[in-house]
């Protein structure tokens, strides 16, 4: 079952940045998604369209897409919680908008202060006018391994979820381990449970690394078949509702995983690392991939190349 080609999305400009405390400029932001694309990446999240009281780091967003060198062939795509970011986005020309809900009602309650049913009727209006301007819709389903508030979250829950999503049309369902607690056994029956609702094509996988799980996390999708993850260059971001959570896995050392299968992502490893080197830099810091920061280290330094 296991894949011969992974389609990688590269989620470090919005899930990522958005997460920091310093202010990144939108210049900064546009640099790291050309970086990215020319490492050959395809699917970038790039910025979200919610309120900057909210996400103040995402206040730049209509900057950020305005800036872009589109290449043909990369899936540029921004998060909208609502109409009202919606609305907000399609000046942009995303190729695709994200919309989020809770496995766990408690987490639904604490995040967006709305149960899981009631959060799916405020996404239905938004997929019905993406769906009209021609742009696909991501659903991602978070705390589906785990909530920071309720604990353990069933294979049931995530269903639900799964299910709800699939009647109101979201197009593609993303499985989100969003406090990184999840093991192999225990993602397996959230994406079985996901699969009775999505074909394998439209369903992927989205981990945090808080346990150290992230990878053997997505080694057990790539034998259920799952060929789609969410990844952050450089390990960017953070969990803000589990203290200590790292942040989502780094999509260097996802890389490098796949190339130890013989998987085919498309995607320039060395150049990956540069990126992520580059991002690291602006925020005055080394990158959480180990893959980028062993490669790093392998390279000559600048002192060594005079000589």
């Amino acid at each position: 079952m296991i894949p011969h080609q992974v389609r990688l999305v590269e989620v470090g400009p919005r899930d990522g940045l958005q997460n920091e405390k310093q202010p990144v400029a939108a210049a900064d932001k546009i640099d790291l998604v050309h970086r990215l694309q020319a490492a050959g990446v395809r699917e970038i999240e790039v910025t979200s369209f919610v309120s900057p009281k909210w996400v103040p780091q995402m206040a730049d967003n209509t900057e950020v897409m305005a800036g872009l060198q589109r290449r043909p062939g990369v899936r540029y795509s921004v998060l909208t919680p609502n109409m009202k970011g919606l609305e907000a986005a399609l000046a942009s020309r995303p190729d695709e908008i994200v919309v989020f809900g809770a496995a766990s009602e408690a987490f639904s309650q604490r995040n967006i202060n709305c149960s899981i049913a009631e959060s799916i009727e405020r996404f239905q209006p938004v997929v019905q006018a993406a769906h009209a301007h021609g742009i696909k819709v991501r659903g991602a389903v978070s705390c589906a391994l785990g909530c920071p508030y309720q604990g353990e979250v069933s294979a049931d829950e995530v269903e639900r979820v799964a299910r709800l999503m699939r009647e109101i049309g979201v197009d593609h369902l993303g499985v989100a381990d969003t406090i990184g607690v999840g093991t192999p056994k225990r993602v397996q029956r959230a994406m079985e449970r996901a699969l009775r609702h999505y074909p394998l094509s439209e369903v992927s996988g989205h981990f945090h690394d808080t346990y150290g799980q992230a990878l053997a996390n997505i080694y057990a999708c790539l034998e259920l078949g799952v060929a789609t993850f969410d990844a952050s260059v450089a390990g960017l971001g953070g969990c803000p509702y589990a203290k200590g959570a790292t942040g989502n896995v780094a999509t260097e050392d996802v890389v490098f995983l796949l190339q130890g299968l013989d998987i085919d992502s498309g995607v320039d490893l060395d150049r990956l690392v540069d990126a992520g080197a580059f991002i690291s830099g602006v925020l005055g810091r080394k990158p959480v991939s180990r893959v980028g920061n062993a490669v790093l280290a392998k390279r000559p330094s600048l002192q060594e190349s005079a000589a």
